[in-house]
């Protein structure tokens, strides 16, 4: 990142109005969350309708068999579908395309003396998708980032070459990690080869058709990425040229989003298939293959997870020199690069939950017991170590956001509601990490009258549980809004009424989902379920509905006083950190239970793991596992950002007055 200069000190007691992030952020949701979900709603009438078509050929084409026969040509094979239905819920049939998948044996799976093969997968998988996914997420922070440069141009011309500066130098960053992820890329594939033979050969025979597709579209990539980056200060001319170039970031991230939903095909056929029947032999549609059931809700949680992984990243790094800075002038501008970090991050934050929801609902719709394995069997435990690391992300992040209240002035009538808040996010926390069941001895269940506690043990259950987790979403949405708010005078006309439709909207939401919470205690197991569908609404509506009416009051709102960049407290940076590294860590976590959910299959009740390491580990081994790719991805990180300082220097020196520090940011 580059420093600010002496020049723009004067600039520190400047108010701006300007609010086009927020507006900026639900653009880019629309653009890259509502296809997927909306895609996912009309995804059974489609599949029915596409059914239909096939199997009125398939009768086709089986009459035209029947005429052909004794013709001399060979007969068609049609099975049925492992996943896809018809109309009337019968398995879907296509034309047998394929070989059924082997019968793996000791020959099939080769091992290095020094570690398991499994777990070189593991590491070589996981490493490959942190930097994955850090390259698929910082584009999207550029584009925002000079989207919103661009609209702020005649405002504030100051902050709009803070905000190209900062996009710049985020970009040369991603192009360095760009490379060291497709070397990682070619060390998985690699170990998949060498390792995996066998496996790996199934694979590429059922995605044959589309592996040119993937191919292309990494060199597309690759190209739209190097013209982004190398062409910025030539089309850098505040006109047309500057929105060719924001518009080639656009498509930049639309290219890198396709790829990761290739990508994602093969984990999700691999825990649910699609395509195949029960042999394992492709049926020639590669879509199906490709669209699993997971294939959507995979693909909205990742892009969520990039978005907060590379923000908690970037703001990591900028509060590195924040806390290192000898200059006041370093720090401010460091101190704005961490609230424009974790303003991005927290966004993604938010929804990420729901996608997760989403996520697990499909999975149970898939195969019921999968899901119950995954909840109330063996991986149970680890959904508790999550549900601890994601209570610590929605601690961190409000916990940022409090404290960076104690920079802004007008924001003291706000903080007093801190500590209500602080006390909401620890009982629900308090709640959202209870076991169902304790693990206990004969003696202590017998003690006990069962593995369930007769009181804690109620707050165990999925309705406790959902009504624990909105609330500290909905908490965190408001302490956002404060935030946003924190220096402004409203001044619109209508401010009574919009602030008394925000205090309803929260208060009715909160309201309605401890009601459905309690209420679900009245209810069977199989329609408690449903009740978190009301609850999910509830708390999406105070974010948008709250959003929308927050940000349009702001229009010709009077400036209470500077934000005091430069001055945000230790805990609050430290925070940072620690969302950084939990979600690092919680990423590795949910990465591993998709995987181990699958026991001992490679591809789910298709292909068989026969290989010496088809075992699932214990949560002690699994959790050093986790920890060592943690700390072995933000090792690389370090290196890549060093890499990426190596020409800073250079470009100070010549044009020490091109970023200059922000004056006011709202």
């Amino acid at each position: 990142m580059m420093k600010s200069t002496k020049e723009d000190k004067a600039m520190l007691g400047k108010t701006r109005r300007l609010n086009i992030l927020p507006i900026a952020l639900f653009f880019a949701f629309a653009v890259y969350m509502m296809p997927g979900l909306a895609g996912d709603a009309f995804a059974k009438e489609a599949f029915a309708e596409q059914a239909f078509a096939e199997q009125a050929f398939a009768k086709e084409v089986m009459a035209a068999d029947d005429d052909a026969e004794g013709e001399g040509e060979p007969e068609i094979e049609w099975s049925q579908d492992v996943f896809y239905k018809d109309f009337e819920g019968n398995p879907l049939k296509g034309p047998v395309s394929g070989a059924p998948a082997p019968e793996l044996g000791e020959n099939d799976y080769n091992n290095y003396e020094f570690a398991p093969s499994r777990i070189l997968l593991w590491m070589a998988n996981q490493q490959h998708l942190y930097f994955g996914s850090f390259v698929l997420a910082v584009p999207i922070f550029c584009m925002l980032i000079e989207f919103v440069g661009i609209r702020s141009r005649e405002s504030d011309p100051v902050m709009s070459k803070k905000y190209d500066a900062l996009a710049h130098d985020l970009m040369k960053v991603s192009l360095t990690a760009y490379s060291w992820t497709a070397i990682l890329g070619g060390v998985l594939l690699f170990t998949f080869i060498t390792l995996f033979p066998g496996f790996f050969k199934y694979m590429a025979t059922i995605f044959r058709p589309v592996m040119h597709v993937y191919a292309l579209m990494f060199l597309a990539e690759s190209g739209v990425l190097y013209v982004y980056y190398y062409g910025w200060d030539k089309m850098n001319d505040g006109g047309f040229l500057k929105w060719v170039h924001c518009s080639i970031s656009v498509l930049l991230n639309l290219i890198g989003t396709v790829l990761m939903y290739l990508a994602n095909s093969w984990a999700t056929f691999m825990q649910a298939p699609g395509g195949i029947d029960e042999q394992g032999r492709f049926l020639g549609n590669i879509w199906h293959v490709i669209h699993s059931t997971l294939w959507n809700p995979v693909g909205v949680h990742r892009i969520l997870g990039n978005i907060v992984f590379g923000g908690g990243i970037v703001g990591a790094y900028a509060a590195y020199h924040y806390l290192t800075a000898k200059d006041e002038e370093t720090k401010a501008h460091y101190d704005w690069v961490c609230y424009v970090a974790m303003f991005i991050c927290i966004f993604g934050l938010i929804p990420l939950p729901f996608a997760g929801y989403w996520l697990m609902k499909e999975v149970y719709a898939f195969r019921q017991q999968m899901g119950i394995t995954l909840m109330g069997g063996i991986m149970a435990w680890l959904f508790i170590i999550q549900a601890v690391m994601i209570g610590l992300l929605f601690f961190a992040a409000n916990s940022y956001l409090h404290n960076s209240m104690s920079r802004v002035q007008g924001s003291q009538r706000y903080m007093k509601y801190c500590k209500y808040m602080v006390l909401l996010l620890i009982v629900c926390f308090t709640m959202w990490m209870t076991p169902h069941t304790i693990v206990m001895t004969p003696a202590e269940l017998k003690e006990m009258g069962g593995a369930q506690h007769p009181i804690v043990g109620h707050f165990g259950v999925m309705s406790a549980k959902n009504t624990a987790v909105n609330l500290m979403i909905t908490c965190t949405i408001l302490c956002f809004l404060l935030y946003q708010r924190s220096n402004k005078k409203i001044t619109v006309p209508w401010a009574t009424a919009g602030n008394c439709w925000i205090t309803a909207i929260f208060i009715g939401a909160a309201l309605n989902i401890i009601f459905l919470g309690v209420y679900g205690y009245f209810l069977p197991a199989n329609q408690r379920v449903g009740l978190s569908v009301p609850q999910v609404t509830s708390t999406l509506t105070t974010l948008f509905a709250g959003t929308a009416i927050n940000i349009s009051m702001f229009k010709d709102s009077e400036s209470m006083g500077d934000i005091k960049w430069g001055t945000q407290s230790k805990v609050g940076t430290y925070a940072i950190f620690l969302l950084a590294i939990s979600f690092t860590w919680l990423m590795g976590l949910m990465g591993y239970i998709r995987s181990a959910v699958r026991l001992f299959w490679h591809v789910t009740e298709v292909l068989r793991d026969n290989s010496p390491d088809a075992y699932t580990l214990t949560i002690g081994e699994a959790g050093k596992m986790l920890t060592f790719n943690t700390l072995f991805v933000w090792v690389q990180f370090v290196v890549v950002f060093w890499v990426a300082s190596l020409t800073v220097k250079k470009g100070e020196a010549k044009a020490p007055d091109a970023v200059p520090v922000p004056a006011q940011q709202q």
